[in-house]
């Protein structure tokens, strides 16, 4: 599948959207959308906004625009998108910026007959917000995009697990997620979550901002990595010190509820059902209740993730979705990346190396990152 059946594709199921929902047309605005329909093009120039520098109208016959002011259009027709798969609507920055709503009344001229419009981000009263309608189209990745998912995380995988080899006790948090940082950059991808806790912060905190606090004997990094809008997730833990039988236990029980949800991750899955089977695990573990001190993680694309698994969550595994489960025990943690397919989930992140424990499930081998002595 080339760029164009790819982008095509993809336009094919956001016009049934259009016409189950009955809109003439969608703005998408965000960058996880523009990253996604364009087959993998940015429109990010500042990332501290969801929304993106430039928009897309896909209209409910199939035609597609680019919407752009006069600074970013030529950017984005020579690097990002193709005049051919997306009509260019250019005009002047003072307009955009002078005018509310000047980008949705742009868009509705657009349209045809039905001049309902809905959007991705929120423009105002004159177009729906959809993204919960939209958010389904993304989930069943293409071949194409399987082939850059998998390069992207293996990528990510090889940087962070490279990079964690050459740290040393005595530097800070924040020191070392700079060179995490500067680990993926070298692979053209950026950290997007950049998490950092060394010992005792290790202990306190799922979410563990990187501090001045300097690493001493346990240490642990997760990230995020973006690159071309698909984002992969993985998480990996180092031990200068011998590892104590308490946290050889804590991660060997993550592992274990890392393997059973793998295992469970198969097509007609609901989030429901798999939040269940972590539960159940952790209980088998000798952790029960853990599950409710931190979410367990769920599908992912071109977002962190796109759901995540909950007691009442009815969405649904599809074939070719990309998930990251994230299992965790206070001061233990397990997180990849993987694809589901009908014959299993296939993990895409893992680090060159990296010693593994290995789970047997109905006859298959489940693989967690172990904690790696240095």
């Amino acid at each position: 599948m080339n760029k164009h059946a790819e982008i095509s594709e993809k336009t094919e199921r956001v016009i049934g959207m259009l016409a189950s929902e009955n809109l003439g047309g969608v703005l998408l605005n965000s960058q996880p959308n523009f990253s996604w329909l364009t087959a993998g093009g940015i429109n990010g120039i500042d990332l501290s906004r969801e929304p993106g520098s430039c928009s897309l109208l896909i209209r409910n016959d199939g035609k597609r625009f680019v919407l752009a002011n006069r600074i970013e259009m030529p950017r984005l027709l020579a690097e990002e998108v193709d005049a051919e798969e997306f009509e260019p609507i250019e005009f002047p920055w003072e307009d955009e910026k002078a005018e509310p709503g000047f980008l949705v009344d742009r868009a509705l001229t657009l349209l045809r007959e039905n001049r309902r419009l809905g959007s991705d981000t929120s423009v105002g009263e004159k177009a729906s917000m959809i993204e919960g309608l939209l958010a389904p189209c993304r989930y069943q990745l293409t071949e194409p995009e399987v082939e850059r998912f998998r390069s992207l995380a293996h990528d990510a995988g090889l940087a962070i697990g490279s990079m964690m080899r050459t740290i040393k006790p005595g530097e800070r948090e924040f020191a070392i997620a700079r060179r995490a940082a500067d680990a993926l950059g070298t692979f053209g991808i950026s950290a997007i979550v950049n998490l950092v806790a060394a010992d005792e912060r290790l202990q306190k905190y799922r979410h563990p901002i990187p501090t001045r606090n300097i690493w001493k004997n346990v240490l642990m990094v997760v990230v995020c990595a973006r690159r071309q809008g698909l984002v992969a997730s993985l998480t990996r833990i180092v031990s200068a010190v011998a590892v104590t039988p308490e946290l050889q236990q804590r991660i060997a029980a993550v592992a274990r509820v890392n393997a059973e949800l793998m295992a469970a991750t198969r097509p007609g899955a609901t989030g429901a059902e798999l939040y269940n089977v972590a539960a159940r695990a952790y209980a088998e573990a000798g952790f029960a209740g853990e599950e409710r001190r931190h979410h367990q993680g769920g599908a992912c694309g071109y977002r962190t993730r796109d759901w995540v698994a909950h007691p009442r969550c009815q969405d649904v595994v599809r074939d070719n979705q990309a998930f990251a489960w994230n299992p965790s025990v206070t001061g233990a943690k397990a997180e990849e990346t993987c694809i589901a397919l009908d014959e299993g989930v296939e993990v895409i992140s893992r680090s060159p190396d990296w010693p593994q424990i290995s789970i047997e499930l109905a006859g298959r081998e489940y693989l967690s990152p172990d904690v790696l002595p240095l």
